[in-house]
């Protein structure tokens, strides 16, 4: 009787208690298409021969900023409309080089628009591979990168046009450190994560007339652009196969841009401080194929002005 009792105890707390679920299958990394998200570039490098090219179209819709003291800046709004395309290509398979060329054109709301459509400042690009992600491994992918840009956009003698300044004047040069890694989610779908750190170091520019830097009609000299550090954190969540979504968080800091005059008179910027985030979604035809789609959002910092970057890139590698 006893045992008759236990026996159908059990039998009825089997049916009351459901059974302990499976545990999610972990997704495959060949499964997980990707694009990359909206801003950190990738520490992976092209194989031997392949080629990527990567064209971006965006808007930067720009208002105020805050200065050193705290205290509101008013901006006039404006449209920054512009494309970057990166088009890298695979010397070995550890080794990258690449260039990013650059075009833009502004419409104001209290002045002239751009005259045309203007060449921005292009860069040429190297990047190094030093290390490869392997699935168990705690070691992420890592690459150096070294990045120069030139002068090649308008950016003085600008007259009434200011619309018409595309670019900087001066040579930067922007070493960078790129980290990827992964990560399984409690539901076995894949986050692909990447840290960066970049720095870049700018040439004097000789600035004549109006120009990007506020300068009156009269002003003849040089401006010196400070140090630029960006750390840039990202993240992709593999929803799907051909799904991402995918979100950056990005810190900059601008050290100060000093104006110098012939006459000897010295203006400085100050320094300036930014806290930006840009999520999107990708979709991903095929490995090699996809599409992202997203905004950069740069509120108010100190000494920078609060804008909202809407952008859209197609990724082809071939």
């Amino acid at each position: 009787m006893f045992a008759a009792l236990a026996a159908s105890i059990a039998i009825a707390h089997a049916q009351v208690m459901p059974s302990p679920s499976p545990t999610p299958s972990r997704q495959a990394l060949s499964d997980a298409w990707w694009t990359g998200p909206l801003l950190a570039p990738s520490a992976g490098t092209l194989p031997h021969g392949h080629i990527l090219v990567e064209p971006y179209l965006y808007d930067v819709v720009q208002y105020g900023a805050y200065n050193a003291h705290g205290a509101l800046k008013p901006a006039p709004h404006e449209n920054a409309y512009g494309s970057l395309t990166y088009v890298i290509y695979g010397l070995t398979d550890r080794f990258n080089v690449g260039m990013i060329p650059v075009f833009g054109y502004t419409a104001v709301s209290n002045g002239l628009n751009s005259s045309g459509i203007g060449m921005g400042d292009w860069a040429v690009l190297a990047q190094y591979r030093l290390t490869q992600y392997r699935a168990g491994s705690w070691i992420p992918t890592t690459s150096v990168s070294v990045q120069e840009t030139f002068p090649t956009g308008k950016y003085d003698n600008l007259g009434e046009r200011s619309s018409d300044g595309q670019g900087g004047g001066a040579y930067a040069t922007k070493i960078s450190l790129y980290t990827q890694t992964y990560f399984w989610m409690p539901n076995g779908r894949i986050l692909r994560a990447r840290l960066n750190f970049s720095d870049t170091f700018s040439s004097a520019a000789l600035v004549h007339g109006a120009s990007i830097y506020g300068t009156g009609s009269d002003f003849s000299g040089s401006a010196h652009p400070g140090t630029v550090l960006t750390l840039d954190a990202a993240m992709e969540y593999s929803a799907t196969r051909k799904w991402v979504l995918a979100n950056d968080f990005v810190y900059t800091q601008s050290g100060n841009t000093r104006l110098t005059s012939t006459a000897g008179e010295t203006i400085d910027s100050g320094e300036s401080h930014s806290f930006a985030l840009a999520p999107a979604i990708e979709y991903n035809w095929s490995p090699d194929v996809g599409i992202i789609a997203g905004v950069r959002i740069f509120p108010s910092g100190v000494n920078t002005a609060a804008s909202v970057t809407p952008a859209i890139a197609v990724n082809y590698v071939h």
